[in-house]
C-alpha cells in the first residue's frame, strides 16, 4: 500500500501546468457552437487533424479511439478534434467522419471554423504545428501530438526522465498513448 501511494504521488507530482489552453469558439459535427468554456470541468484531449489525411491522421484517430474506449463512461472527460482543412471538413463531413470511426463518447467534438482562426489556435495558442502545404500528401501538414487539458482549462503534462516537461503526448506511438491515458486518470481524480 505504501509503495502504491508513493508511486501515485510521484506520478501526480510529475504532472506540470504549462499554462492556460487558448480560448476558442468553433462549430462541432452537430452544427453546435463549442467553446473552451463548454469544456470547463472536463479533462480533455485536443488534436489537430483533417478527415482526408492519408498519412498520420488515421493512426491518430485509432489511438484516440483507444483513449475514448478507456474513458467512455466518464462524463467529466472529452476529446476535441479540430480540422485544419475546414473548407472541406464541414460539420456534415465531420459528422460522417465520426460515424465512420464509430465514435461513441458524447463529449467527443469534431470542430470546424475559419481556417486562419484555426491555424492561430494551433500554431500560436497551443504551439502545435499546422499548415497548408500543397507538396505534402493530402495538401496539409501538422504534428501528431495530443494536448492534455485539465478541468480548469490548463495544459498539463508529465516530465521526462530528466525532469523536463514533455509538453505534448505522442499520438502516433503506443508509449505516448499509454502515458496520456495514465495522466488522464490522474487529472480525473483532481
Amino acid at each position: 500500500m505504501i509503495i502504491f501511494l508513493v508511486n501515485f504521488f510521484f506520478k501526480y507530482e510529475k504532472l506540470m501546468e504549462i499554462g492556460s489552453a487558448p480560448s476558442f469558439s468553433l462549430t462541432n459535427q452537430d452544427g453546435k457552437t463549442i467553446s473552451n468554456e463548454d469544456l470547463k470541468g472536463k479533462v480533455h484531449v485536443v488534436e489537430f487533424f483533417f478527415s482526408t489525411c492519408p498519412t498520420i491522421c488515421p493512426i491518430m484517430n485509432q489511438n484516440m479511439l483507444k483513449i475514448e474506449k478507456e474513458f467512455l463512461n466518464h462524463d467529466d472527460f472529452g476529446i476535441v478534434s479540430i480540422t485544419i482543412n475546414p473548407d472541406y471538413d464541414t460539420s456534415e463531413v465531420l459528422k460522417k467522419h465520426a460515424e465512420h470511426l464509430g465514435v461513441q463518447h458524447k463529449n467527443w467534438h469534431f470542430l470546424t471554423g475559419e481556417q486562419s482562426y484555426i491555424y492561430e489556435i494551433a500554431n500560436k495558442g497551443f504551439n502545435l504545428y499546422a499548415a497548408e502545404n500543397n507538396k505534402a500528401k493530402g495538401g496539409f501538414e501538422h504534428s501528431g501530438f495530443f494536448a492534455l487539458i485539465d478541468k480548469n482549462g490548463n495544459i498539463r503534462c508529465r516530465k521526462d526522465d530528466f525532469g523536463n516537461p514533455i509538453l505534448y503526448y505522442d499520438g502516433l506511438e503506443e508509449p505516448g498513448v499509454n502515458a496520456i491515458k495514465e495522466d488522464i486518470k490522474l487529472l480525473l481524480e483532481e
